[in-house]
């Protein structure tokens, strides 16, 4: 209880957050019968598979008892799916669909994904057995010394007692894993690629999760670390629609965006994992819950730039499902979601999950700070908020004129003395990657304004274009980071940019940058991009978000593809403290 209370207390309940992507609205008014074909998930009445207690003629009950979980393999429970499958069938062979079916959800929420016309649509919704449907919807991913900041590491804590999450599944749906990472090896005293040393971990009885290959991920890429890894793409268009619209994109559960792969050694990777990026030592990153396995479902879509992720629901809701199916304990969901209603198909299928015993950590949104703009309100779901954390990489801005500004820096190279230019005047204040002239930027230090595209974009732009450094400036109030830039590199807040911005136009206009100073401040305060209840959904009466965790420069494993060839890499965003409860919850 000691050990307990000081989470409570160092995490931080909080009573307002924010979300992010897109909604899944029931419909309210029938669609109109002209348009195209898309696809659709219904709901039928019958329990799915966790919560089914008896009552059909012929059909045993699957409900697990208390304390257990379902076995999809067991006679009973496929002779259930059967029915409820035959169920789903009957339902589209009333509407002509049966062929344009995407997905049979049973474990966690009974019901389907199909493409459908309207006219379908309205003749679906008009069957008694039909209890909702849904337009699906393409929502975006929300995006060292974590633990000893949660007080897991002092004495008493869950890491001194040996509360490591030894055998507990952490299941994430989210944009995939890379394997290789370290985080994910299930052996000690490894070399770099994760192949040597003496075997950690043993297989966990019960469990029924596994691994689907697919383009450049083999079954035997898991281990008995990572025990599941499984990818979801038939709402995205499937093999076809994924190669064809993003064809970057690994065809498989390997990670192409970065966003899984960090979340998932946030919540469960190893411990005493050596980070080292671009030469910087930034010491040993630790997992939450270190001992705890990892299960990916991947089910988000990268864009090219890596910069965020699309997540059809017809497929994270099949992701939860099959999750469900196989047998996790702990799901991590770090995608948008609603924020006004409590009924979609995934808000559903969590409930069924929760109910079955398994614990939901869900990210709050990143639409911060405004009122009422937290996504995930549903009470069986524990949304969470993104705070700061008790370190930071300091770094100063010195300008010509004899003045300075203090802002966020990981650098410690610095740069300058040398002109300082603004972006402004060099073809684009936002640093778009191309943008700026390298007639006016070579040798210069930059002074790009925050906005539009990925902070660690800009200074790639200012490389490209010849610059020596960047001077990260926000043009509104809101957090400042210490990311790893591809040149030297301070992010000032909205006062100090302002300055800086008029300085850098002026006559003969000169700065130096140093940074990757680490500091500790005292923390947590609420991000500002962290999104803000009370919450829309529930008519007020739900506050939400439930709980707050470090969401700001977080630090971990990631893909390669979409980081610039980096294996670890700081992320913001309530996707990042999202993890940090689930593993919590794995500790407990």
């Amino acid at each position: 209880m000691k050990k307990l209370g000081m989470l409570l207390v160092l995490v931080m309940i909080v009573t307002m957050v924010v979300p992010v992507g897109a909604e899944q609205p029931t419909l309210e008014t029938p669609p109109s019968a002209k348009g195209e074909a898309q696809i659709y998930l219904a709901r039928l009445i019958d329990e799915p598979v966790v919560a089914y207690e008896g009552g059909i003629k012929g059909l045993q009950a699957t409900k697990p008892a208390k304390g257990e979980k379902i076995n999809p393999n067991n006679p009973k429970v496929q002779k259930y799916v059967q029915y409820l499958d035959t169920q789903h069938n009957a339902a589209l062979d009333k509407v002509g669909a049966r062929d344009n079916k995407v997905y049979d959800y049973r474990y966690s929420f009974n019901g389907f994904a199909a493409r459908l016309t309207p006219a379908q649509v309205v003749a679906l919704q008009a069957q008694p057995e039909v209890l909702g449907v849904w337009a699906d919807e393409i929502m975006e991913v929300d995006t060292v010394t974590t633990p000893d900041f949660l007080g897991l590491t002092e004495q008493g804590g869950l890491w001194d007692m040996g509360v490591t999450g030894e055998d507990v599944i952490i299941g994430l749906v989210d944009s995939g894993i890379w394997p290789e990472s370290m985080s994910f090896s299930d052996r000690t005293g490894t070399n770099p690629n994760g192949k040597d040393g003496k075997l950690s971990y043993q297989q966990i009885p019960g469990w029924h999760g596994k691994c689907v290959p697919g383009e450049e991920f083999n079954a035997s890429d898991c281990n008995q670390k990572l025990i599941g890894a499984q990818y979801f793409n038939a709402g995205y268009g499937g093999d076809d629609g994924i190669d064809a619209d993003r064809p970057w994109e690994f065809n498989s559960p390997r990670d192409y965006n970065g966003h899984g792969t960090h979340t998932a050694s946030t919540a469960g990777g190893n411990s005493g994992v050596p980070a080292e990026v671009d030469g910087v030592d930034l010491g040993a990153i630790n997992g939450i819950a270190p001992r705890a396995r990892i299960a990916m479902y991947k089910a988000c879509w990268s864009t090219e730039d890596g910069s965020t992720a699309s997540c059809p629901a017809s497929d994270t809701t099949a992701a939860i499902d099959q999750a469900v199916a196989d047998g996790v304990d702990v799901i991590n969901y770090s995608i948008g979601g609603s924020t006004t209603l409590m009924n979609s198909a995934v808000g559903i299928s969590f409930l069924y999950a929760a109910d079955a015993g398994i614990f939901v950590a869900s990210s709050a949104g990143n639409s911060g700070p405004g009122a009422s703009t937290v996504a995930h309100n549903t009470p069986w779901q524990t949304t969470v908020a993104a705070g700061t954390h008790d370190r930071f990489y300091a770094g100063t801005v010195y300008l010509g004129d004899g003045t300075s500004y203090d802002g966020a820096s990981i650098d410690s190279r610095g740069a300058g003395p040398a002109d300082l230019v603004y972006a402004g005047d060099a073809g684009d204040a936002l640093c778009h990657i191309g943008s700026l002239d390298p007639a006016v930027v070579t040798g210069k230090i930059v002074v790009c304004d925050r906005g539009d595209i990925a902070r660690v974009d800009k200074s790639y732009a200012v490389m490209l274009a010849g610059g020596i450094g960047m001077v990260h400036a926000n043009v509104d109030p809101a957090s400042i980071n210490a990311d790893l830039h591809s040149v030297p590199t301070v992010h000032v807040d909205d006062v100090a940019g302002a300055a800086i911005r008029a300085y850098a136009q002026t006559s003969g206009a000169t700065a130096e940058l140093t940074g990757g100073i680490l500091e500790s401040v005292e923390a947590p305060d609420v991000a500002a991009f962290s999104s803000r209840g009370p919450a829309l959904a529930g008519a007020g009466d739900l506050l939400k978000p439930d709980i707050m965790a470090p969401g700001v420069d977080v630090l971990a494993a990631v893909a390669p593809p979409g980081n610039r060839g980096r294996n670890f890499d700081f992320y913001s965003g309530t996707s990042m403290s999202s993890p940090h409860i689930a593993g919590i919850a794995a500790l407990i």
